[in-house]
């Protein structure tokens, strides 16, 4: 099939040579259905380009993990409150200080829920709705999740010791990498659309916000890379020949192809209480600071997105309602409006999309369309790397870089300045150009640009 990319021609001509081959080998998979797609954020990755999407025919089609991230369901996660900057600004480095003690970032990491590898193999079944049922998550939280915060099907029984015993400590942790936790304002200037601000709980000047970014962590890993050498044996025992070793797949209905779809549910489900967790933490520490309860703050989920998975969907295809298998990888789901699968709340307003930026540049909240069917409902998930973490890190440094961020009214606390360094503002694409290119492609619209006053990172 052929491979098409959603992009203007600046972002086009900034994408490396990787994303052409890759997408291109996307579209010689078994099953494939309509185009290859690369997102506008589009940069190379292991298999699928980041920023990939590709749709398959559950019955002669393939899944490959290599189309879905070795983190499994790193997604991103909205919480508005009824603050704003002139209330938070003086205590801006205590509540940095306090999250950035309270969540455990960087490489490794145990969060503070001490679970059994028995209970976590609870959790990786029932992802959010464990949370809640320990008192660590609202109902409104579940009804504000992708999936109400758990993909049914799940199956421990299909995860190896090795990833159960890497993930059970992790629950409520950030990780590493470009994972990020960022108190943002939203001023009113950077609305785009009121009505839609207003829908999803923006409506005051100066607004402040939190937003953040984690997976799977170790967990996801461990299953995705159990699986790639299941499915490189799995190739040759179904005569499937992939142009890339990193695109290893099974046919969906197969054995292994079954397994491992019960598998990448439960790191998906244990992404979101991951999530959550860390969402009931940071209601615990801006209670402790603020002196007020989270009810007082107005502290409320908009959404999570998720933007590594692979889901059953229901789409038009040659003008049929076919259910086709729609991997995204560093892609995000992007329903419109009155569409099964997103809140009530949002039926008429579409589902919330949650854009990260970079550290330095801010990110989008934006809402799905009804044009973004050709893609799948699918839109970028941030902005995209524009240069490796080593040439990052060779080109900043960490310890200068908080600085001038700090110099720049942006306060930051990190686990590793190296780590600091590869995530610099100029590491990425521009935020807006993605978001512009996302909305004149018809893929999602732009709703408010959230600015970054404080970070904690990896």
């Amino acid at each position: 099939m052929p491979a098409r990319i959603v992009a203007t021609w600046k972002l086009l001509e900034a994408m490396d040579a990787g994303v052409f081959e890759q997408l291109a080998n996307v579209a010689a998979l078994p099953g494939i259905i309509g185009y290859a797609y690369g997102m506008p954020d589009a940069h190379s990755g292991y298999g699928f380009p980041i920023g990939g999407v590709a749709a398959m025919d559950p019955e002669s089609g393939v899944i490959s993990p290599g189309g879905i991230g070795f983190d499994v369901n790193c997604g991103m996660r909205l919480v508005s409150t009824h603050l704003t900057l002139e209330e938070v600004k003086p205590r801006l480095r205590e509540l940095v200080d306090k999250l950035f003690a309270r969540i455990p970032t960087g490489v490794g990491g145990s969060g503070f829920i001490n679970v059994s590898q028995d209970a976590f193999r609870e959790i990786i079944e029932k992802g959010s709705r464990w949370c809640l049922k320990q008192g660590l998550a609202l109902q409104e939280d579940l009804e504000n999740t992708e999936e109400s915060g758990c993909m049914s099907g799940a199956d421990a029984c299909k995860v190896s010791q090795k990833a159960v015993e890497r993930g059970y400590k992790q629950i409520g942790t950030l990780g590493s990498g470009n994972h990020y936790l960022e108190i943002q304002v939203a001023k009113a200037e950077n609305i785009a659309d009121r009505e839609l601000a207003e829908a999803f709980g923006f409506s005051l000047p100066n607004q402040i916000a939190v937003m953040f970014h984690c997976g799977s962590r170790g967990f996801g890993h461990q299953v995705a890379t159990d699986y790639l050498q299941t499915f490189l044996k799995a190739g040759n025992k179904y005569g499937i020949k992939v142009p890339d070793r990193e695109l290893a797949c099974a046919p969906f209905y197969s054995p292994e192809g079954q397994d491992y779809f019960a598998a990448m549910k439960c790191a998906a489900n244990m992404s979101y209480a991951n999530r959550q967790v860390i969402l009931h933490r940071i209601r615990e520490v801006f209670s402790d600071v603020f002196h007020k309860s989270p009810e007082d703050m107005g502290m409320r989920q908009v959404y999570d997105v998720s933007h590594n998975t692979a889901k059953i969907e229901t789409h038009a295809v040659d003008g049929e309602r076919k259910e086709v298998l729609v991997h995204r990888k560093g892609a995000t789901r992007a329903f419109g409006p009155g569409m099964e699968g997103i809140p009530k709340s949002y039926k008429e307003a579409g589902q919330p999309v949650i854009l990260g930026g970079s550290m330095e540049t801010g990110s989008y909240l934006m809402a799905g369309t009804a044009s973004s069917d050709a893609t799948f409902f699918s839109t970028a998930h941030g902005s995209g790397r524009a240069m490796s973490r080593s040439q990052a890190k060779k080109k900043f440094r960490g310890m200068e870089l908080q600085r001038q961020m700090e110099a720049r009214g942006i306060y930051v606390r990190t686990a590793s300045y190296s780590g600091l360094a590869e995530e610099a503002g100029s590491a990425y694409k521009n935020i807006d150009d993605v978001a512009d290119a996302a909305e004149q492609a018809g893929l999602s619209r732009k709703v408010v640009r959230l600015l970054p006053i404080g970070n904690i990172k990896g």
